[in-house]
Order: C-alpha cells, then structure tokens, then sequence
C-alpha cells in the first residue's frame, strides 16, 4: 500500500525523510550506544510514539490515526519498528529470537547481567520507556512482539519484584491488553 509521509513527521522521521525535533536522523539514534540510549530522554518518543502527548517530552508529536494505518500496512515501517526495538531490547540485555514459523520470543542476551544493573532498580525510568514501547509496539501493529516482550518482562518481574514493584508491573500489563 502506499502512504505519504508529507505533513506527518513521525512517518517522515522514521522513513529516514527528515530528523526529528532535535535535529536528530532515525539512523542516528540507531548508532547510538548504551551512554546514549541511557542518559538522552527526548529520543524515546520518536522511536516509540503514542496518542498521547509525552508529559517529558512536548516537542515529540503524536500519532495519529493515518500515522498508525500507514505502520499497520507498511512492512517497511513495521521493519523499521522492530529495528527500534531490537536496540532498545540490547540496551536493556534482551534480545529478539524470530522463529521461522514467524513466532517471536525475547529472551535475556548474554549481555544481561551486566546491562540489567544499569536499569532494573527500584524507580527507575526505564520502566516507563518499557511501558511505552509495548504500547507503541501494540498499536502499530507489533502485537507479536509486545506480547513476547511481556512474557519476558514478567519473568524478569518474578524474579524482581522488590525492585519492579506492582504498579509497574501493572502497566506493562496493561499496555500489551488494552
């Protein structure tokens, strides 16, 4: 199906046809490392945009429905999501294992021991980055992926209650069944 990117920046940012509001290409943040990923807050809502306005981030636009219906039909779009996600997932220490029978598992990477310490404490505010990534991930057309994402989450979850804490677990929880 074809779509026009043309007055909406969310499918011209992540069709690589414009930066976002920080002068920033989709590229770019794909070549970012970890320090980056971790200590920059105003990237998150482009590569995981939601309805809703970013309380943290006024500049971020918003999706709208054409925005969701052009990544709903677009492979290139959804492929370019999964892409987003797959750095994200590494910079958490998870990784995304794609069976040939299309099913989607994530699962810790070997990474994850070191890269966990950097986020999985009490309060942290990657769990709200986590939140809206299975969001995003479920409106725009990933549900595949937000669910594996959960089952992983909830296993790191059990194993992490004290730091994850309830209310947090209830929103990735959330996110993936609304």
């Amino acid at each position: 199906m074809s779509y026009s990117s043309e007055h909406d920046p969310i499918l011209a940012f992540y069709l690589g046809q414009q930066p976002n509001s920080q002068g920033r290409a989709i590229e770019d943040i794909w070549s970012w490392n970890c320090e980056n990923l971790e200590s920059v807050h105003n990237y998150i809502q482009w590569l995981f945009p939601l309805r809703e306005k970013s309380r943290f981030n006024t500049n971020a636009p918003t999706l709208s429905d054409r925005a969701i219906q052009a990544f709903r039909t677009s492979d290139e779009l959804r492929n370019r999501l999964a892409k987003s996600l797959k750095i994200m997932l590494a910079f958490y220490g998870l990784e995304c294992l794609e069976g040939q029978d299309g099913k989607i598992v994530i699962v810790k990477s070997g990474e994850y021991l070191s890269r966990s310490r950097e986020w999985l404490e009490r309060f942290n505010h990657n769990y709200l980055r986590l939140t809206r990534i299975l969001t995003s991930l479920r409106i725009l057309g990933l549900e595949n992926y937000a669910v594996a994402l959960f089952r992983c989450l909830d296993e790191i979850y059990k194993e992490n209650q004290e730091n994850i804490g309830g209310e947090t677990y209830s929103y990735w929880k959330n996110a993936v069944n609304s």
